[in-house]
């Protein structure tokens, strides 16, 4: 008998090309895995009849946690300076044009990181929010004495129902709701339809108090908006349970 014929077949070795140089990661269940199985290590598959080793393919993702973790405190080192450089500036009534401009340029840094690509369709954005920062002088009423302004102003949104309502705190409570309407994933159309003056009187709201606000930032407790007349809004969760009366 031949010696070749008592030789064992050298096990088949198929490489792939080097566009296919990332390991591909099959999930199955554990009850439908059967031996043998192809293993995918560096561009090259072999087939086997123990279970696969994947610490060469583990050395090579080993890094994705780290990089996750520095992206996280890279967005908390900004909204650290961001609140750090608010706090200050009355909500935006005591800023110079130097503080205006600097806390722009720190809600840029935030909102190129933001994590909620789509926040409409977000349940982080339901709730009530606090407005800690703007640079609409209309809300900050920066034309009044300062005893005649509000002390707190709110932002509660619904996004399932595409409701919206803003509150005054003392001295006046005024209110005023709102519907949305979604022009794309990030960006609504505002429509007010009713003020309430004191919180208590209503008066139907004019059809031309309408606008557009695009949100550009949303995590569980900080959200930043920019209106359509170009001012931006710097708001922080004070209760995710809140909902808007019907």
């Amino acid at each position: 008998m031949a010696l070749s014929s008592l030789s064992p077949s050298p096990p088949r070795v198929t490489t792939h090309s080097s566009a296919s140089s990332l390991p591909k990661i099959l999930h199955s269940a554990a009850s439908n895995f059967s031996f043998p199985a192809t293993i995918y290590v560096d561009g090259l598959s072999t087939t086997t009849n123990s279970p696969p080793d994947y610490s060469k393919w583990r050395t090579h993702v080993s890094f994705f946690p780290a990089f996750f973790n520095n992206k996280t405190k890279n967005v908390e080192s900004i909204k650290k300076e961001l609140l750090e450089a608010i706090a200050p500036l009355d909500r935006g009534a005591e800023a110079t044009p130097e503080d205006g401009q600097r806390i722009d340029q720190i809600a840029r840094k935030l909102e190129a990181v933001n994590p909620t690509k789509e926040p409409l369709k977000s349940s982080l954005l339901n709730g009530k929010w606090e407005l800690i920062y703007t640079t609409s002088k209309s809300i900050l009423q920066v034309q009044r004495p300062k005893l005649l302004r509000s002390r707190t102003n709110y932002q509660a949104i619904n996004a399932d129902r595409l409701r919206a309502q803003n509150m005054e705190s003392w001295p006046f409570f005024n209110q005023v709701t709102a519907d949305l309407t979604p022009l794309n994933p990030r960006k609504v159309a505002v429509q007010f339809d009713c003020f309430k003056i004191g919180g208590l009187i209503p008066v139907k709201a004019p059809g031309r108090a309408q606008g557009e606000l695009e949100i550009t930032y949303l995590d569980e407790e900080l959200r930043v908006s920019r209106g359509d007349l170009g001012n931006l809004f710097i708001l922080k969760m004070v209760d995710p349970s809140y909902r808007i009366p019907s």
